[in-house]
């Protein structure tokens, strides 16, 4: 008893002041043992009801080394495929974290939906239209929890968005710009996995992209995408001087390391995007929400991370006085990661919705793979999503 209490007094300091119930322990197991799978780990060691029971990866002894090295024991990991743990009725599995490269997100997902596992994907939800589909069926059919990676929604900034736009302190939405992006920033330091085709899919647009969409789709309802006319390009990627130490990586880069779109939603509104990974400028611009009655100016930020650039600014005319005004940042407590994590486990423990829902994030995916489809046939395109 004194151990448990010691649990839940130290996640009550970490988290402020929630206490989470340890009577009951999930048992968790992460699908793919790559470094993203990392920061999943370590938010699971914070949560005091959590049991993590087993991983697998892909590759022949990564699992038993990645835990390890994380500091967990007693994890089961001698499994060739995600199939082989998920059949492993004694694990007793309530819910998995799947981490694997973009291509192998739908997998192991639907495998895991089928066997009545509950599950967190991390982002981006697939890479094209079709395989998101196939996991919402899925995702239906077994009627278990499958929620989004996509923490910077848990930000208490990126909800002071959501909060001006349906006070309707800027009236009605009719334009917006957004997306970010790194001067230099293609991310290599693990290896290739983020910029072969094979593994990745899509670059920067599904990376970091799929997050730039969520702020401003989230904030404004996530109406649904009627067309696109998308744009992708690699001049950076194939450059081998982009890669000091590692010239072969150009030779392996297959995605995109910049992409933009103009995508006109339900309800009259327009959605002026770009992303990058590298670029020869500071920033693509910061995101800008235009309505009837005000608009909302996000400072944008050296690398797109899920946070505000700085205080958001709201314009507006006052009695034929053009004023603006800033919102001041919100000093959030706490990690994101762990939010996020937190808010899965709490959907699955007490039968709540998921907290990042696919309902919303077929959208989100609907764009990403209507940018891609476009931008190879070189014109607009209508965005059709099949009834699940």
């Amino acid at each position: 008893m004194a151990e448990k209490m010691d649990a839940k007094l130290d996640y009550k300091n970490q988290q402020n002041d929630v206490v989470i119930d340890t009577d009951r322990k999930l048992r968790i197991g992460i699908i793919g043992c790559g470094w993203i799978a990392a920061a999943h780990l370590d938010s699971y060691k914070r949560m005091p009801d959590v049991e993590i029971v087993a991983g697998c990866d892909l590759i022949p002894g990564k699992a038993a080394k990645f835990f390890k090295d994380g500091g967990v024991e007693g994890v089961k990991t001698d499994y060739a495929s995600h199939k082989e743990m998920l059949d492993d009725e004694s694990l007793q599995l309530d819910a998995v974290s799947v981490c694997t490269y973009n291509r192998q997100h739908a997998i192991p997902t639907i495998y895991a939906l089928n066997k009545g596992i509950n599950v967190m994907l991390e982002k981006p939800f697939t890479v094209t239209l079709d395989e998101a589909v196939e996991v919402m069926k899925a995702e239906k059919e077994s009627g278990k929890v499958l929620s989004i990676g996509f923490q910077p929604r848990l930000d208490a900034n990126m909800q002071m968005i959501k909060k001006i736009v349906e006070s309707g302190e800027l009236g009605k939405v009719y334009y917006i710009q957004t997306g970010g992006g790194r001067r230099r920033g293609i991310p290599t330091p693990f290896g290739t996995t983020f910029i072969e085709d094979k593994t990745a899919g899509l670059g920067a647009l599904a990376d970091i992209g799929c997050y730039s969409l969520d702020m401003v789709l989230n904030a404004v309802g996530y109406p649904k995408p009627l067309t696109v006319t998308g744009y992708k390009s690699d001049f950076f990627g194939k450059d081998p001087t982009t890669y000091p130490g590692h010239p072969e990586y150009a030779d392996l880069f297959g995605v995109d390391d910049f992409a933009a779109a103009f995508i006109r939603l339900e309800g009259g509104i327009i959605l002026d995007f770009r992303i990058a990974w590298a670029m020869n400028i500071n920033t693509p611009g910061d995101t800008i929400i235009l309505g009837t009655k005000a608009g909302l100016r996000i400072p944008s930020t050296d690398c797109w991370n899920g946070s505000v650039g700085g205080p958001m600014k709201i314009y507006k005319t006052i009695g034929g006085v053009d004023m603006e005004y800033e919102v001041p940042i919100i000093r959030d407590e706490g990690s994101l990661f762990d939010k996020k994590i937190r808010s899965f486990l709490d959907a699955v423990k007490y039968g709540k919705p998921a907290p990042v829902p696919t309902s919303q994030i077929i959208y989100n995916q609907a764009i990403l793979d209507g940018i891609a489809r476009s931008a190879k046939l070189g014109k607009e395109i209508k965005i059709q999503i099949p009834k699940i």
